[in-house]
């Protein structure tokens, strides 16, 4: 969150809501499941850390059982280590289709899913409940609008639901407390399509970091099921201390799985404004970044998240150029993800294939309500 400028707010806070909200994340970007998985893996960390109940749904519609997905092998290993945290329904068919080619199966899946959708809202032993790809269900007329907007409305006071997908109708974002729109944004650039493996996620609205930690679970799980040696490295900026409830389903991970994946954060445990900058915070800022440059030109690493690279070169405690250098330079199997918001955009999104701004329609925080462990942080 900002006050003036750029300053990314870290996990250490005064207060934190117990009110629960509903997010919706939609647009024509990529990053809207990522998202949602990003929330899945910060919940298991709070249930991991807590000593309080904590339990997530990830249902997901249009992503029938007859297809392996990325993620599977990580969200697995989860389970298999915590079976009382998470919990996986898929419905329907896994595959693209139209509004002219809607079967009758595809209306049984989708309602079979919102069935389970129900009753876990009206269990009580959800914290979180994620109704991936919601959105275009509901667009393709598979569910009444109406019917499942009334049930999210009234769900427990503490549960949090996720909906996710593009085609978010409008009775839904009304009733959301949070909106994000994944936009896709293109730059007129002499690269006509960017460098292959190179992702950005910047914006104003919730969801780049988020999102990051879907593609660092995705990546995970890659290597889990596929490929050994597709090693992911979790580099995170300005959000240094402790309190951070993705940490502890990561370590999780590296405890199954310790060749598959490093994570490391820098910087101080506060909020770093423009013109407030101290000799700790370049220090930090170039601690990290030779850790991920060296990363970068290795080739040992498959999957690398820059967690808030954005905002850390928007402040000055990098400069530019050495990214532009290190990306150019990339091996081309490597992929890299950046995020994080900032006033001034760097060259070096122009070097970017997939470039997602997460716009902010609607966010809880803008009417005073607070942050919480396990979904925001």
């Amino acid at each position: 969150m900002t006050r003036t400028g750029i300053g990314i707010r870290t996990a250490q806070i005064r207060s934190e809501r117990i009110t629960g909200q509903i997010h919706v994340y939609d647009g024509a970007g990529k990053g809207k499941s990522q998202a949602a998985l990003g929330v899945v893996l910060r919940s298991i960390g709070l249930g991991i850390l807590a000593s309080w109940q904590t339990r997530v749904l990830l249902l997901r519609f249009l992503k029938g059982p007859g297809c392996t997905y990325d993620e599977d092998a990580a969200i697995e290993a989860l389970q298999r280590g915590f079976p009382h945290l998470i919990d996986q329904v898929r419905t329907g068919r896994a595959e693209f289709f139209g509004p002219d080619e809607i079967t009758r199966f595809d209306r049984m899946e989708a309602q079979r899913g919102w069935d389970v959708a129900k009753g876990a809202i009206a269990s009580g032993l959800y914290s979180v409940v994620v109704l991936d790809e919601l959105n275009p269900v509901l667009d393709l007329g598979l569910l009444p609008i109406d019917e499942v907007v009334q049930t999210l409305k009234r769900k427990p006071e503490d549960l949090e639901i996720i909906a996710t997908g593009r085609g978010a109708p409008q009775p839904l974002l009304d009733a959301a407390d949070l909106h994000s729109e994944m936009k896709p944004h293109h730059h007129p650039s002499a690269l006509e399509h960017g460098i292959e493996g190179v992702e950005i996620y910047t914006g104003a609205g919730k969801g780049k970091s988020t999102s990051a930690l879907g593609k660092a679970l995705q990546a995970i799980g890659r290597g889990i099921s596929q490929d050994k040696s597709h090693r992911v490295l979790i580099m995170q900026w300005l959000k240094g201390g402790t309190g951070y409830t993705e940490d502890a389903a990561i370590a999780a991970l590296q405890q199954s799985y310790p060749s598959l994946v490093d994570h490391q954060r820098c910087g101080r445990d506060a909020i770093v404004w423009r013109g407030q900058q101290q000799e700790l915070d370049y220090v930090e800022a170039e601690r990290g970044w030779e850790i991920a440059r060296a990363a970068i030109a290795s080739g040992l690493y498959k999957t690398i998240i820059l967690d808030e690279l954005n905002p850390t070169v928007d402040l000055e405690l990098l400069p530019q150029q050495p990214i532009i250098q290190a990306l150019l330079r990339k091996p081309r199997d490597t992929e890299v993800i950046i995020t994080g918001r900032c006033k001034n955009p760097p060259a070096y999104f122009d070097l970017a294939s997939i470039h997602s701004e997460v716009y902010c329609h609607k966010h809880y925080a803008e009417k005073g309500i607070d942050l919480k462990r396990g979904v925001d942080f």
